[in-house]
């Protein structure tokens, strides 16, 4: 297969926003944490600490999304010079690097997501108790 210089190209306004939405995700779930460790420092709540254990969780994965998030926009610049230096099969290779790297940073991502729902779904079940 033959890749031009503009085939990577087109991935960058969609690696850039899933980063934003990654980095806004791991904001949110950061602030609740600290939220939530100030009110475990004064009750050491079981249920509180077992929230932030599934929120260290989603940390995780999400730190994880994002280093491949951010390999993958990598690689994809890499190829873009690589086809610039006319370095064809090098460049069509790094970049299908990079899409793989991509694909894995999005099933973390669903996973995150699940974890997420099984989190809000525990607490509605709570709730309607």
């Amino acid at each position: 297969m033959n890749v031009s210089l503009t085939t990577p190209a087109l991935l960058f306004p969609a690696i850039s926003l899933l980063l934003l939405a990654y980095t806004n995700r791991f904001l949110t779930i950061a602030g609740l944490i600290r939220n939530l460790y100030k009110v475990y420092k004064e009750n050491q709540n079981e249920n509180i600490k077992a929230q932030i254990d599934n929120l260290k969780r989603r940390v995780n994965l999400i730190r994880n999304m994002q280093i491949f998030g951010i390999l993958s926009l990598f690689l994809c610049v890499l190829s873009m010079f690589l086809i610039y230096e006319e370095l064809q099969f090098y460049g069509s290779l790094i970049f299908g690097i990079s899409l793989v790297l991509l694909m894995i940073s999005l099933v973390l991502s669903i996973i995150e997501i699940q974890i997420s729902v099984k989190a809000l779904n525990l607490q509605l079940e709570d709730m309607e108790k």
